[in-house]
């Protein structure tokens, strides 16, 4: 427990402390955030905001977690997850916003990469003695064994939680607030079970958001871009995976997977019949258009996503 207390806290630390040395560096390079002309017209204002910020996030993760790592290959397996993803982010940024190419990674592209990271992932996780193909089952004791469907579904698991958090991130705040509450779950969770190597990089994670809000909230001095929501998208998905716990993902990371499929059913539904289910997708962009103040959306998904993450701490205390 004092690990954890410790990581959360030294990841905390050093957000604070680069957040004001980053921001001047992103504000220099003109690492101005586009705002879609569809979208919200109240996000206008954002127009010219650093992004890239997601840098924060990564440094204080990869700093906290390599002071307390000592021997422990999962945490370093999930940290190198996590910065995979984030550097997939980051190209695509730097493509998009340096580079002026609208279009940034190709689909295909970013698919690729991630597709290895979670080939990597799954692999090590199906071979390792202590980890190996089952799944625990939410509110049971029992266990879920894949057998030879286990890869190709944890590949399907980590690319798609990812791009869910992804998803997630289009309001100041949201996606680390979030994030930090899943984070906050996994690590008592993996204390709990005795993974003390992921309750360490949980710890970094949530401290690391914690610290990164203190610039991201509204008004929002910096955005983490896909640097930020990658790296954390593969950050939560490498901890379900390395605890065996990918069948709570529905649950505690809930606001990820109503975020990705209100996406699918307005593009679903559009297809289909010309129309849209929600005023836009993702779904916090919906809840705005209906005239709800970005804040007050933020604080409403933070809430369930709390609530959530509580339901899941006790389909886990019954094991």
């Amino acid at each position: 427990m004092k690990q954890l207390i410790y990581a959360t806290i030294l990841s905390f630390i050093i957000s604070i402390i680069i957040g004001p040395i980053i921001l001047p560096i992103l504000r220099k390079l003109k690492f101005g955030q586009s705002i879609r002309e569809d979208g919200p017209k109240s996000h206008i204002k954002k127009s010219g905001t650093p992004t890239m910020g997601g840098i924060i996030i990564m440094i204080a993760v990869f700093i906290s977690s390599m002071f307390f790592a000592g021997e422990s290959g999962d945490l370093i397996l999930a940290m190198i997850v996590s910065l995979g993803f984030g550097i997939i982010g980051f190209i695509d940024d730097f493509i998009i916003i340096v580079l002026k190419r609208n279009l940034g990674l190709r689909a295909y592209q970013k698919l690729i990469g991630q597709f290895i990271i979670a080939a990597i992932v799954a692999v090590y996780a199906a071979k390792h003695p202590y980890i190996g193909t089952s799944l625990l089952i939410p509110f049971t004791s029992e266990y879920l064994n894949l057998g030879v469907f286990y890869i190709p579904l944890t590949i399907f698991v980590v690319v798609g939680v990812a791009n869910s958090v992804n998803l997630t991130d289009g309001l100041d705040g949201l996606a680390a607030g979030v994030t930090l509450i899943v984070t906050s779950f996994f690590a008592l969770a993996s204390l709990g079970l005795g993974y003390t190597g992921l309750t360490i990089f949980s710890g970094t994670i949530t401290g690391a958001c914690l610290g990164f809000l203190r610039f991201n909230f509204f008004p929002a001095q910096v955005f983490m871009g896909d640097t930020g929501s990658l790296a954390l998208g593969g950050a939560v998905a490498a901890l379900a995976v390395l605890t065996r716990m990918q069948l709570f993902l529905p649950l505690v990371g809930g606001i990820y997977m109503v975020e990705t499929l209100s996406v699918i059913i307005q593009v679903a539904s559009f297809k289909l019949t010309g129309k849209r289910v929600f005023k836009m997708s993702p779904l916090h962009h919906h809840f705005e258009l209906k005239g709800i103040h970005e804040t007050k959306v933020v604080y409403g998904f933070w809430v369930v996503g709390l609530i959530l993450a509580l339901i899941s701490m006790l389909a886990i205390s019954i094991y």
